[in-house]
């Protein structure tokens, strides 16, 4: 190569050289304003992840978003409140129940809801007379459901479309807050504690409203209204969570199936059709390795066809392949909801004198130990 050459070359690197140290500050511009597209350099061990920190920012409390809030009808927590005492709490004195629909407890107290004579009741046990428990509530039309968290009590007002928020002080039970506008006969509740969150469920429409509050605050928020386009025309008396799966009953009129969806989204998973005869369901409960559904009418509304049935599978409904174990508990009426408190489970029935709530265990054999509260 000769001398010029060498010039020449030399000369070229160097105009090379100058040119990229030009360019180099206009790309590092451009790909910081590109940034966003670009893989994240690693945290060190004392940085707090990007997506963490956005994450916890959006998970907002109910108070900051919500639909609505319920309003308030008194304020048990000013000081200006002075507190029922305890021994002036209104007593029953019906020595019976009429259409009893729901059995829990809440700590140390039992609750019957005594639907049809438009109550609530309250007691430490489950073996005293009728006449010596409390009356939580007077203040509903044919209520069907009790849930709470502890803190705050809910109770579906069915026929007037509310739900009525009580809270505890010294032992006795006031009415705080009210939600009106609830659906079309709101007819079942569960506080759902993984979720945090009480679910309200409108049984002549297809919507579930979903209620929680701040934490330690029993200030109640309406969060969320979800809704199942293919309930929306039948009567559907109740759901069931188990784990992430949500499952409604069959109600009639409709095509009658059960439906599972997932939890949080409502999004129907599985139908599992079912025969005519079992159509008007009240509840399906999981238990002992089987399902065990109560039935209160066939799709006519017969409630001839009342009874309580089990089934290891429910794909297996649509053949009719399942077992009737109704007998265990006489039969002839119509059982109602199911409740298991301190391992033990409690059915609701109505239409037999005498028989309106029942105890018993179920193992994977099936039903036993069968005994007659109420």
């Amino acid at each position: 190569m000769s001398r010029k050459s060498n010039k020449l070359l030399t000369k070229n690197h160097l105009s090379f050289f100058f040119l990229f140290l030009i360019i180099l500050p206009l790309m590092e511009a451009f790909l910081t304003a590109c940034g966003q597209d670009a893989a994240p350099a690693a945290a060190s061990p004392d940085e707090v992840p990007v997506l963490a920190v956005t994450k916890e920012i959006s998970a907002s409390l109910p108070s900051e978003n919500h639909l609505r809030n319920f309003e308030i009808v008194q304020n048990i927590h000013e000081e200006s409140f002075s507190p029922l005492p305890a021994e002036d709490v209104l007593r029953n004195t019906i020595p019976d129940l009429s259409v009893p629909t729901y059995v829990t407890k809440v700590e140390d107290t039992y609750f019957i809801v005594d639907c049809y004579h438009n109550q609530i009741l309250y007691h430490d046990n489950l073996t005293d007379p009728l006449t010596d428990w409390q009356i939580m509530t007077d203040e509903i039309d044919k209520g069907h459901t009790l849930a709470s968290d502890g803190l705050v009590y809910l109770v579906d007002d069915t026929e007037r479309n509310r739900i009525l928020v009580f809270e505890k002080k010294e032992g006795v039970f006031y009415h705080t807050q009210t939600l009106d506008e609830v659906g079309n006969r709101p007819h079942y509740i569960v506080y759902d504690v993984p979720t945090d969150t009480f679910y309200v469920w409108s049984s002549m429409n297809g919507e579930m409203y979903l209620c929680r509050h701040d934490p330690g605050d029993p200030r109640m928020y309406l969060t969320e209204i979800r809704s199942v386009d293919a309930l929306k025309e039948s009567y559907v008396r109740s759901f069931t969570i188990d784990g992430d799966n949500i499952y409604f009953v069959s109600g009639i009129p409709g095509s009658p199936a059960i439906l599972q969806a997932d939890l949080s989204t409502f999004a129907i998973q599985k139908t599992y059709p079912v025969p005519d005869n079992i159509a008007g369901m009240v509840q399906l409960t999981p238990a002992g390795g089987s399902f065990y559904i109560t039935v209160s009418t066939d799709i006519t509304g017969n409630q001839d066809f009342a009874t309580m049935i089990r089934t290891d599978d429910l794909a297996k409904l649509a053949e009719g392949d399942y077992e009737d174990v109704y007998a265990n508990f006489i039969g002839g009426g119509t059982p109602y909801y199911i409740t298991s408190i301190d391992n033990t489970y409690y059915l609701t029935e109505h239409r037999i004198p005498g028989h309106a709530v029942w105890k018993f265990r179920i193992s994977q054999d099936g039903i036993h130990e069968v005994e007659a509260v109420y």
